[in-house]
């Protein structure tokens, strides 16, 4: 069974605008803690995204599974990079984690621009 991972996100825009609408001050700072965590220093924003993709599918977070897959793909994650990501979030998380390693590499593959690879 295969989610929509595209709807999935279109899903979210508008319970996700009430959210900003409805508790600003909460989620601008949410917003500056994303922007300031996805920040390139030490560590690159592929590499970031790739680790919040670990913790999602660590935490067993379809919502975050999607955004970050998404994300991660648009900043040039590969097919075998997210396959790394996802074994390092089944070696964390275990039996739940592979189950929702399989989720990913579905939103993988159908939220990836072409050029990224994949199966």
């Amino acid at each position: 069974m295969s989610k929509d991972w595209k709807n999935l996100i279109a899903d979210l825009s508008t319970p996700l605008r009430d959210l900003r609408d409805g508790a600003p001050d909460v989620m601008k700072g949410f917003s500056a803690i994303a922007q300031a965590a996805l920040k390139p220093s030490a560590l690159d924003t592929k590499t970031k995204e790739l680790i919040a993709l670990a913790i999602g599918v660590a935490t067993r977070c379809d919502d975050c599974i999607a955004f970050h897959t998404k994300a991660a793909a648009l900043r040039g994650a590969t097919w075998e990079e997210i396959l790394e990501t996802l074994g390092m979030a089944i070696y964390m998380g275990a039996g739940p984690s592979a189950m929702y390693a399989a989720h990913a590499l579905d939103a993988y593959g159908q939220l990836a621009p072409a050029k990224t690879g994949g199966a």
